[in-house]
């Protein structure tokens, strides 16, 4: 694709986010239904809201008259009731909902409460653990709690080292080393592929069991359990550059990635599906490694990052094009929907995260920040 065509993306993009932001009088949106658009939502945006306040954060900055910073800060407002919430996945949806509003925009109320949610992740360490566990209020169906991790849980880290930034606070960045460490150490395999879940002996920090909860099985690589493992080792390389671990985890994990996904680039829900490749794609995940592909560009400099630029580039390309409406000639759906997303097949998953084929809400955001980024709305490593 060319730039002229990431822009055409993007701009279809920005007509869904206008609809669903109308849409969105109450609640914050989790997913929608492929056939026609329609919004599951949340009242305080549960753990995936954050992203769509990321999407009205961004789209203000493509297109200031038509997305007011009132749209984004009136869809933070209905999170903040989640920031002190006993939940490592708070940090997802307050970076990319606050953060974001304070690095793009110097938005004070955005930037309080990041740092509001950031120091409660911070007070929920568990030392024994060495890390943060999932929390009592963490949004998984089962298994959680003060002994349970997850390779999810590293949603906590891209925020803790922007506010120990901003705070000059080297405990807060104490912690989010070694919680990234030993997520990493429980949850990453010999192989570079990724279990989702791990159960700890909360006295020790003896791993019990690991399992997945969203994943086809307790021994199969689960999509998202790669991309968030990818997602946050390359933001960690991108604005900690002076930790050549993370570096090296996230060339790890991303080459692994790369050579297992699909030659059409577009992951299946779960590596290990016996059911592939009649099985339901994921495209969130997808759009998850394409944004992690460009955070590792940006930490690895034009030499080394080549591969991983135009990796993103074309797995940009195939989402855009085989996967974001129109897909073709009398497609009647809303525009700019990203198509495909696969939550989970697992039964036993919340009634609210059991779609296998729609939009969701953070795999839209993540495709429509990769066009920002390729766009040059932003520059390659300020987000």
């Amino acid at each position: 694709m060319s730039r002229s065509d990431f822009i055409s993306a993007r701009e279809r993009m920005l007509v869904r986010i206008a609809q669903t932001r109308d849409a969105s009088t109450a609640g914050l949106p989790h997913w929608a239904r492929t056939v026609d658009g329609k919004w599951t939502f949340t009242s305080d945006g549960d753990w995936t809201g954050g992203a769509f306040v990321g999407q009205l954060w961004l789209a203000h900055l493509a297109d200031p008259l038509r997305f007011p910073i009132s749209d984004a800060k009136a869809a933070l407002a209905r999170m903040l009731p989640r920031a002190e919430r006993r939940t490592a996945f708070k940090g997802f949806g307050f970076y990319h909902g606050a953060a974001l509003g304070s690095i793009l925009f110097g938005e004070e109320t955005a930037r309080d409460a990041a740092f509001t949610a950031a120091r409660s992740l911070e007070q929920m360490f568990d030392p024994k653990l060495g890390l943060i566990p999932l929390g009592q209020d963490a949004e998984e169906a089962s298994a959680v709690g003060i002994a349970e991790s997850s390779i999810d849980s590293l949603q906590a880290t891209g925020l803790l080292y922007w506010a120990a930034d901003q705070l000059g606070d080297s405990h807060m960045e104490e912690v989010a080393n070694t919680h990234m460490r030993r997520v990493l150490e429980l949850h990453v395999r010999p192989d570079n592929s990724v279990i989702q879940s791990s159960t700890l002996d909360p006295q020790t920090g003896k791993v019990l069991r690991t399992h997945t909860h969203k994943g086809y099985s307790d021994v199969s690589t689960w999509g998202r359990a790669q991309g968030w493992a990818m997602l946050y080792t390359a933001h960690a390389a991108m604005v900690r550059p002076k930790q050549p671990l993370w570096r090296q985890y996230a060339v790890r994990v991303l080459d692994w990635w790369i050579h297992h996904v699909p030659a059409d680039l577009v992951a299946y829900w779960d590596f290990d599906d016996p059911a592939i490749p009649t099985t339901s794609r994921d495209t969130a995940a997808t759009a998850i490694a394409a944004a992690a592909s460009l955070r590792l560009a940006s930490a690895l400099g034009p030499g080394d990052g080549a591969k991983y630029q135009a990796f993103a580039e074309r797995t940009v390309a195939q989402l855009a094009c085989g996967y974001l409406t129109p897909i073709g000639p009398g497609d009647r759906r809303p525009l700019g929907m990203l198509t495909g997303g696969c939550f989970t097949r697992k039964a036993d998953a919340r009634d609210i995260d059991t779609a296998p084929d729609a939009e969701l809400i953070f795999g839209s955001y993540f495709l429509f920040e990769s066009l920002v980024i390729l766009t040059g709305l932003v520059p390659t490593g300020r987000i």
